[in-house]
C-alpha cells in the first residue's frame, strides 16, 4: 500500500507556484462533474461576438435602399453583400495577429479587447449616416474582435477531457444562436490558462524525486522569461489541423453566404421570387430557429457525437442539408400556415445541421495541435475561415441580385440557381471530409 502511494506521488504532475496554466491544471485535476459556471462564460462572451454579425441582416435591405446607394431595386442586395463582408475582411487581415498575441501575452487581454470592441463599434455602425461610414466601421469591428480564436482554445484548455464535446459545442451553439437571434434583434428591434514558470522556481518534491528516474533529455525548452515549451510540429505542416482549417473554410463560405440570403430572400418580393416578409417576421422564424438549436446543442449534440464522432458528424448533416436546400425554392410556393410551418422546420433543420458540422470541426482543430500552439492555430483557422466568409455574403448578395434578373431562365430560373449553388459548395465540403483528404490526429501520428 505505501508503495502505491509513493508511486501515485511520484507520477503526480508538478505544478509550480503563481503560474496560471498550471493552476487551472491543478483545477481541472479537482474538477467533478461539468463546470456550469465556465460553460455559462464562455457562452455569453461568444454570443456577445455573434450578435453584431449577422444583427444587420434584417433590416440591412432596408438600410441600403434608405442610404440611396442603389438606383435599382434589384442592385440592393448586391451593395448589401458588400457590407456583411467587410467585418470579414477585418477578421481575415489580423485573426493571426491575435491569436498569436493570445499564446503570448494569455488569453483573457484578447477576449476583453474584442468585448470592448464589439460595444465600441458596433454602436458607431448603428448612427452611420452613409453607405462608407457603415463599411468602415464593420471592417474595424471585424479587424479589432479577434476572440473567438482565444475563446475556444481557452475552453479546450480549462474543462477536462470527457467534456470538451460539451465545452466546445457551446461555442458553436452560441455562435450560431447569436447568428440567429441577432437578426431576430434586428427584427424586433478568469483566468489564463498559458504555463509561465519563473526561472527561479523549482517543482515540487514528488517532481525531483521521479525526475532521477527519467531521461534527462524531455524535450522541452525555457524562454527567456521563464515559460516552459515543448518543440512540435509546424502548424502550416501539421496535415490533420491544415485539413480540417481548409473543410472547415469550405462549410464556412456556405454558412455565411446562407445567413446572408436567407433574410434577403424571405424579404424580398415574391415577384423575385422571395416571401415578401416584414423584418419582424424573419425575426420570429430565427427566435424560433436559435430555440430549437439551443436544446439540440445541449442536450444532444454530445450523445450523437460519442456515438458517431466528429468527422461521421460533418458528413451526415452536409448530405442532408443538400435535399434541404434544394426544396427551398419550392416551399415559396406555399402561403398561409403552411408556408409559415414548414419554413420554421426547414430553417431549424438546416441550422441544426450546419452547427454540427462546425462543432465536429472545432473538436477536430483543438485535437491536432499541442496547448502551447493552440491560440496560434486558431488565428490560422480564423484567418481563413474568414476570408472565405468575407467573401460569402458580397458573392451570396451579388448571386441573388444575378438570380432575381433571370426569372424565365431555362437553367436553373430565379432562386433556384442561388440554392443550387449553395449545395454545390456543401457537396464540396462533404467529399473533403473522406480521406485520404480529412486527417485525424491520432490516425495520422499512427501512420507516421
Amino acid at each position: 500500500m505505501a508503495n502505491d502511494e509513493l508511486q501515485e506521488k511520484l507520477l503526480k504532475k508538478p505544478y509550480y507556484e503563481n503560474c496560471p496554466g498550471c493552476m487551472v491544471d491543478e483545477m481541472k485535476e479537482r474538477q467533478r462533474g461539468l463546470p456550469i459556471t465556465k460553460l455559462l462564460a464562455i457562452w455569453t462572451i461568444v454570443l456577445s461576438a455573434a450578435l453584431p454579425i449577422s444583427s444587420l441582416f434584417p433590416f440591412l435591405y432596408f438600410m441600403i435602399r434608405d442610404l440611396h446607394i442603389a438606383k435599382r431595386e434589384e442592385d440592393i442586395n448586391f451593395y448589401a453583400g458588400y457590407v456583411g463582408a467587410s467585418y470579414m475582411l477585418g477578421r481575415t487581415l489580423t485573426s493571426m495577429f491575435w491569436g498569436v498575441v493570445a499564446d503570448r501575452y494569455g488569453r483573457k487581454p484578447v477576449i476583453f479587447i474584442g468585448i470592448i470592441t464589439v460595444v465600441v463599434f458596433n454602436t458607431i455602425f448603428g448612427l452611420s449616416v452613409n453607405y462608407w461610414m457603415a463599411i468602415c466601421t464593420r471592417f474595424l469591428l471585424g479587424a479589432l474582435n479577434g476572440l473567438l480564436g482565444p475563446v475556444k482554445a481557452y475552453a479546450s484548455e480549462i474543462f477536462r477531457h470527457e467534456y470538451q464535446a460539451v465545452a466546445l459545442s457551446s461555442i458553436s451553439t452560441s455562435w450560431a444562436i447569436g447568428l440567429i437571434i441577432g437578426p431576430a434583434l434586428g427584427g424586433f428591434l478568469a483566468q489564463e490558462t498559458l504555463h509561465m514558470h519563473p526561472s527561479n522556481c523549482s517543482p515540487t518534491e514528488s517532481y525531483d524525486a521521479l525526475e532521477t528516474a527519467l531521461p534527462k533529455d524531455n524535450g522541452k525548452t525555457e524562454t527567456k522569461d521563464g515559460r516552459e515549451t515543448v518543440p512540435g510540429i509546424s502548424l502550416l505542416k501539421n496535415w490533420p489541423l491544415m485539413s480540417s482549417i481548409i473543410v472547415y473554410c469550405i462549410f464556412s463560405l456556405h454558412d455565411m453566404a446562407y445567413s446572408e440570403i436567407f433574410p434577403l430572400w424571405t424579404e424580398s418580393p415574391r415577384k423575385f421570387g422571395g416571401l415578401s416578409y416584414s423584418t419582424q417576421s424573419v425575426g420570429e422564424i430565427l427566435t424560433i430557429t436559435g430555440c430549437g438549436l439551443l436544446v439540440f446543442q445541449l442536450f444532444l449534440y454530445p450523445y450523437v457525437e460519442k456515438m458517431l464522432g466528429p468527422i461521421k458528424i460533418a458528413r451526415i448533416s452536409g448530405v442532408l442539408s443538400i435535399p434541404l436546400l434544394t426544396s427551398y425554392p419550392y416551399i415559396a410556393m406555399l402561403s398561409g400556415v403552411a408556408l409559415s410551418v414548414v419554413l420554421n422546420c426547414a430553417s431549424l433543420l438546416k441550422n441544426v445541421l450546419s452547427t454540427s458540422i462546425i462543432t465536429g470541426l472545432f473538436i477536430l482543430q483543438n485535437n491536432a495541435v499541442e496547448q502551447h500552439q493552440r491560440g496560434a492555430a486558431n488565428g490560422i483557422a480564423m484567418t481563413a475561415m474568414s476570408l472565405f466568409k468575407a467573401v460569402g455574403p458580397a458573392a451570396g448578395g451579388a448571386v441573388l441580385s444575378w438570380a432575381q434578373k433571370r426569372q424565365h431562365a431555362a437553367f436553373f430560373p430565379g432562386v433556384q440557381l442561388v440554392f443550387f449553388i449553395l449545395n454545390v459548395i456543401e457537396a464540396i465540403g462533404v467529399l473533403m471530409t473522406f480521406k485520404p483528404f480529412l486527417a485525424d490526429r491520432s490516425q495520422y501520428e499512427s501512420l507516421n
